[in-house]
């Protein structure tokens, strides 16, 4: 799984310094966002929250040091257990049973010595004397044996399992409907053969990273916002036209957005405009269930992105170049991928004056710059106000239970607020 330039150096950062403290300020700092923000990246790219995934990889590493030979008690407190009772009780909260019952069902990865990868790289037409390094699977579980980085430009991997050999040949058609979209991605690069892969008991399959960085904010908001919003736009319809290509292949679950809120996220919002004092009006609620419940049936459903969000959208030279970070396993309403990034670009400036007054630009340029390449219907021009909604409740309700996640579900609750306050704008863009 590709990442972020940010959290490929957090996560550098953390398994360089797993034995000593590490604060959520601390990398935020280093990484030069807001901690709320960067909290928010993190949990998108891992799934876990940093002390969650900090947690994980310290106990991953002392599994794998205790599975070498060393003292138990002796590993536990260099990873800053107390005791090892309280390393034993850890580790069955995260994996469900003890670390000798974990080590006899865990699998040996396949390692591989430098002069063996430098053998396999022979099979490419490229310069051989490039560095090889190991890189970190954004997972929370462990560091992968089975992807390197060569040099500045390549990715060299290995595919050893029947079903992991399924998923690379799915991810193949994905990464060539991408590159049919004249999107970047990350298509084998043949080797002397002429093979995209060398096929044996292993596949390896060496690839060109993709290049571009993440949009940075000030030019979000600067005075092109809507032009950088017109292309956010259009290249997300550009993958959904990729993705819609494949979907029959990828077999992906059916999320249904208009039932998962209405059951769970709508219910946890009353909770919490009780609770916190929203001001949100039960004419909101009723118009919610009433209307979106109307339209949802008639929106166009298919394979999306799921998290567009603007860190995973790269640019190169002005224009989009890719994307990063992909789910792949849900078949959701379409116009969910374009409001998630307009609603992943407000949750970045939250505070700062005037900010939330240029969003609906940048909204506006995101749903034409879509419209564009993947004409919106007229059901989908509608619900774009809802479907709005749904992503901010979705995300408040998911926040709120969790401490260390509550920060953001505030963050929610008052886009939330701001978005039901512009209504009539949205539902004017169109």
């Amino acid at each position: 799984m590709q990442l972020s330039d940010i959290i490929k150096s957090s996560v550098a950062y953390i398994e360089k310094n797993l034995k000593a403290e590490i604060t959520a300020d601390e990398l935020a700092n280093i990484s030069g966002y807001s901690v709320w923000h960067y909290h928010r990246l993190f949990t998108q790219a891992t799934g876990l929250s940093i002390a969650e995934y900090i947690g994980k990889r310290r106990l991953d590493r002392a599994l794998h040091e205790i599975a070498g030979g060393r003292r138990a008690i002796d590993v536990a407190l260099e990873y800053g257990f107390n005791t090892y009772a309280g390393f034993y009780k850890a580790f069955v909260r995260m994996y469900g049973g003890s670390p000798k019952k974990t080590l006899s069902k865990t699998e040996v990865s396949v390692m591989y010595t430098e002069n063996e990868l430098r053998d396999i790289l022979k099979n490419w037409d490229i310069p051989q004397n490039l560095p090889i390094i190991d890189i970190y699977i954004m997972d929370g579980a462990k560091v992968a044996g089975n992807v390197w980085s060569v040099g500045e430009d390549y990715i060299l991997k290995t595919i050893n399992h029947t079903g992991d050999r399924e998923a690379f040949f799915k991810n193949l058609k994905v990464m060539k409907a991408l590159a049919a979209q004249g999107l970047a991605a990350a298509i084998p690069i043949c080797t002397k053969s002429g093979t995209e892969y060398t096929d044996g008991e292993k596949i390896f399959t060496l690839t060109r990273g993709i290049k571009g960085k993440p949009l940075i904010t000030v030019d979000r908001f600067g005075e092109k916002r809507r032009e950088f919003g017109f292309k956010y736009g259009e290249s997300i319809a550009r993958l959904h036209k990729a993705l819609a290509a494949i979907e029959s292949e990828i077999a992906p679950r059916e999320q249904n957005l208009y039932t998962h809120v209405t059951g769970w996220a709508l219910p946890e919002i009353k909770k919490q405009n009780y609770q916190y004092q929203m001001g949100l009006p039960d004419s909101f609620f009723e118009d919610y269930i009433n209307n979106f419940g109307v339209l949802f049936e008639k929106l166009p459903k298919q394979l999306i992105h799921r998290d567009p969000n603007p860190s995973n959208i790269l640019f190169d030279s002005g224009e989009v170049s890719g994307f990063i970070d992909f789910d792949l396993s849900e078949r959701n309403v379409r116009l969910w991928d374009p409001c998630y990034c307009a609603t992943g670009i407000l949750s970045e400036w939250r505070g700062v004056d005037g900010i939330y007054e240029k969003w609906p630009d940048i909204l506006k340029g995101i749903l034409q710059g879509y419209d564009n390449v993947n004409s919106l219907t007229a059901e989908e021009k509608k619900a774009i106000y809802y479907v709005i909604c749904s992503i901010c409740m979705v995300f408040s309700a998911y926040c709120e239970p969790q401490s260390e996640l509550k920060e953001l579900a505030k963050i929610n609750r008052e886009m939330m607020q701001f978005i039901i306050e512009k209504e009539t704008i949205i539902k004017q863009l169109f």
